[in-house]
């Protein structure tokens, strides 16, 4: 499959090209970028020197979609809405990494973003990328959206729990930490070193835009919508998001029974990681243990002091919240081992 990636520069393009370098069923034909144009992509992404000599070329969709069978879009919010629409007309696949096409209803899109979708038509038609909930709608999709990181930790968190109705729906409050790559790769006074060094810096304590993403999937399992209470905080590590899930039971719940429920869900997912360990230092989830990888660690505990129920979830915000995701779709659109391209263990320590 001849593969175009727009918006190829970024943290969650260099992560897309590191992985389908190495995957036997693609050729990537174009990497594209605005600020790039002509340069070496090991230039920018120096990890890859020696292993492509690819260049960056332009967005020309003529060109794009003569050599491509299905597109990656990695470009900021808003953007991908007058792209997509023409890479869908001339029957080429696309696989956004966006925000565009993740919320169901237009009129999310002003509440949680301030701007008017421009294709809202094609909301119904896209498949929101996770593939523990929608795996079977994927492989038949010709518009995936891949959805925001910290929607993913949340969601696949709260997903077991949600589904056998044993929390209380409207009150479920997420504490996310996330690295400084999730701010991407332009330079920002938030992200500038000085001031992201040594600190936890809450920053969209209410109102975060992912809040919409949570709450519209997770209403699925069970038609009733939950509320979250979400904040995150920006911490001093480069990759990484902890999600720390405080929920309350409805009745008095046993540990052999939270175990049975996520064996339930995810005893068969090929990057889902139940961690609760009772020996060593990594007895619950820590996104350092899945840097690199497309893991997804999920623990608990149980409170019975206030039947409170603790998830924590543990991702990479850059491969299981971004390009590892989107390659374990392409996939499940291929019908292939959705492992194919997507690294294994990663190093350690990092």
């Amino acid at each position: 499959m001849r593969i175009s990636i727009i918006g190829a520069s970024g943290y969650a393009g260099g992560e897309l090209i590191r992985e389908l370098l190495s995957h036997p069923e693609v050729e990537i034909t174009n990497v594209v970028s605005r600020s790039h144009v002509d340069e070496y992509v090991f230039r920018i992404h120096p990890n890859l020197r020696g292993y492509t000599e690819l260049k960056f070329s332009p967005l020309n969709l003529s060109s794009i979609t003569s050599n491509s069978d299905l597109v990656f879009t990695s470009v900021p919010h808003g953007t991908s809405t007058e792209i997509v629409p023409k890479l869908l007309s001339t029957g080429i696949k696309v696989i956004d990494l966006g925000a565009d096409f993740r919320l169901k209803d237009p009129a999310d899109y002003p509440r949680w973003y301030g701007w008017t979708h421009s294709h809202p038509e094609l909301l119904t038609e896209a498949v929101y990328g996770l593939p523990e909930l929608h795996r079977e709608k994927i492989r038949k999709a010709k518009l995936v959206a891949c959805p925001g990181c910290m929607a993913t930790a949340t969601i696949l968190a709260l997903a077991p729990p949600i589904k056998e109705q044993i929390i209380e729906p409207e009150r479920i409050v997420v504490d996310a930490k996330i690295g400084s790559s999730g701010a991407g790769n332009v330079p920002t006074k938030s992200s500038h070193h000085p001031e992201r060094a040594s600190g936890v810096r809450p920053y969209k304590t209410i109102g975060h835009r992912h809040i919409a993403e949570m709450e519209q999937e997770l209403s699925l399992l069970t038609n009733i919508r939950p509320r979250i209470s979400f904040s995150p905080h920006a911490v001093p590590i480069i990759r990484g998001i902890l999600a720390t899930v405080h929920t309350f039971t409805k009745k008095e719940l046993e540990l052999p029974e939270l175990w049975k429920m996520y064996r339930s869900m995810y005893g068969k997912e090929p990057f889902v990681r139940l961690i609760r360990d009772r020996k060593g230092l990594h007895q619950l989830p820590d996104p350092k243990v899945t840097t690199g990888s497309n893991f997804c660690d999920i623990g608990f505990e149980l409170d019975p002091h206030i039947n409170r129920l603790v998830i924590l979830s543990a991702i990479d915000n850059l491969v299981k919240g971004a390009s590892g995701q989107a390659v374990q779709c392409l996939n499940i659109m291929l019908g292939i081992d959705e492992k194919t391209g997507i690294p294994g263990p990663t190093i350690y320590p990092v």
